[in-house]
């Protein structure tokens, strides 16, 4: 576990059972998170279901993992994806099957709006897929609204694009 860096001046969205850490876009335990992820959207759309933007470690801003805290046993992830200076995509938000239901994605969306607050970022957007009707309602219920589809999901009818603004929008 030496890639888990501290979050300096981070709020902890911890819990009693949850420790959340930043770790490099490289760490195994992240990369087979989102493997599990791409799995299951390969499944729900029957297809191989890639996303037309997808994250890199030349772009990742930031990336999470949650563990659940007695076992150290990783439940879900989540991460930033850099699309200018005052704004970032939410990118990568997964959570174990067995594992949903317990506050894992929300924690992980708190923890990326305050990670994303103390980088600078004004807003965060996020997409989610005709596919995935429980990431619509995780993006709305998380005082998301929708917006008309942005960058690589302008011209995708099965995108439903959302926005938040989390802090002042400041002049260059």
């Amino acid at each position: 576990m030496s890639d888990l860096r501290p979050l300096s001046g981070f709020r902890s969205y911890s819990t009693p059972h949850l420790r959340i850490r930043e770790v490099p876009w490289s760490n195994p335990v992240g990369a087979d998170l989102r493997e599990a992820q791409q799995a299951e959207l390969d499944a729900r759309y029957g297809t191989g279901h890639r996303d037309p933007n997808p994250p890199g470690a030349a772009d990742s801003a930031v990336f999470l993992v949650a563990y659940e805290r007695s076992t150290g046993q990783p439940l879900g992830c989540g991460g930033l994806h850099r699309t200018d200076s005052t704004t970032a995509e939410i990118k990568r938000v997964y959570v174990l099957p067995y594992a949903r239901g317990a506050g894992v994605a929300t924690a992980v969306l708190g923890a990326l709006e305050d990670r994303a607050k103390q980088m600078g970022f004004a807003v965060l957007t996020a997409e989610a897929g005709s596919a995935q009707p429980d990431g619509r309602r995780f993006y709305e219920n998380g005082g998301y609204r929708v917006v008309p589809n942005f960058g690589a999901y302008i011209m995708s009818d099965g995108s439903t694009c959302f926005a938040k603004t989390i802090g002042p929008v400041l002049p260059l």
